[in-house]
C-alpha cells in the first residue's frame, strides 16, 4: 500500500528517483500499520469491547478501591464471560519469549522467557519416544495392549492387573515379560 500511495503522490519536480522517495514512504506505512492496528489483526468488535472493559474496571476501582470479577463485567456490559475473557486477552500488549524478562540481583544477567520454559532434555528425543512407544501400543493384540496400559500407564500392580482380567499374577507376570521382550525386538529391528 505505501508503494502504491508513494506512486499516486510523487511528483517528478522533486528532481528525485522514485525510490528514494518510495522506500521512507513504505517504511513509513509499515510502522504506521503496526503502530495503529498492532502485530496482532484484531477485530474492532473486540477492540472496543476491550477498550469498554478498561474503562468499566478504571471507574470501579476508582469508585470502591478493588477489581471487578468477570460476573460483574458480564452483568454491567450484558456479554457473555468468554467474550469478556477474549477482548482481554486479545488487546493486551503482544510479548517477545526473548525479551529479557528476569534480572538476576546477584550478577544482573538478564533471563528471556524461552530461558525460563526452556529444560535440559531433548523435547525431540521424548516426542520421538513417546510416538514410536504408542505405535508400538497400538500394534499390540487388545489383551496385551490391556496390560501394558494397566500396569505401566495407570501404575497398577501385577495383582490389580491380575485381578481386572481374571487371571493369576503369575500369568500377568509371564504376558508382560512376553510383551516387553517383543516390543523390545521391534525396537532394536
Amino acid at each position: 500500500m505505501g508503494f502504491i500511495k508513494s506512486i499516486k503522490r510523487f511528483d517528478t519536480n522533486f528532481e528525485v528517483k522514485l525510490s528514494t522517495y518510495a522506500v521512507p514512504y513504505m517504511i513509513g506505512e509499515i510502522k504506521r500499520y503496526i503502530r495503529d492496528d498492532g502485530p496482532i489483526k484484531v477485530s474492532r468488535s473486540i477492540k472496543e469491547l476491550g477498550i469498554k472493559i478498561r474503562e468499566l474496571q478504571r471507574e470501579y476501582l476508582n469508585k470502591k478501591g478493588e477489581e471487578i470479577t468477570i460476573e460483574e463485567m458480564q452483568k454491567e456490559l450484558k456479554v457473555s464471560k468468554e467474550d469478556i475473557t477474549l477482548a482481554m486477552e486479545a488487546t493486551r500488549n503482544v510479548e517477545s519469549i526473548e525479551s529479557a524478562t528476569y534480572t538476576n540481583n546477584k550478577d544482573g544477567n538478564c533471563i528471556s522467557l524461552i530461558e525460563k520454559i526452556s529444560t535440559d532434555k531433548n523435547e525431540e528425543e521424548i516426542i520421538t519416544n513417546k510416538l514410536v512407544i504408542k505405535e508400538l501400543i497400538n500394534g499390540l493384540e487388545k489383551r496385551d495392549r490391556e496390560v501394558i496400559l494397566l500396569r505401566f500407564f495407570k501404575e497398577k500392580t501385577q495383582a490389580q492387573v491380575a485381578k481386572i482380567l481374571g487371571v493369576t499374577q503369575v500369568q500377568v507376570s509371564r504376558i508382560e515379560r512376553k510383551i516387553l521382550n517383543h516390543m523390545k525386538m521391534k525396537l532394536s529391528s
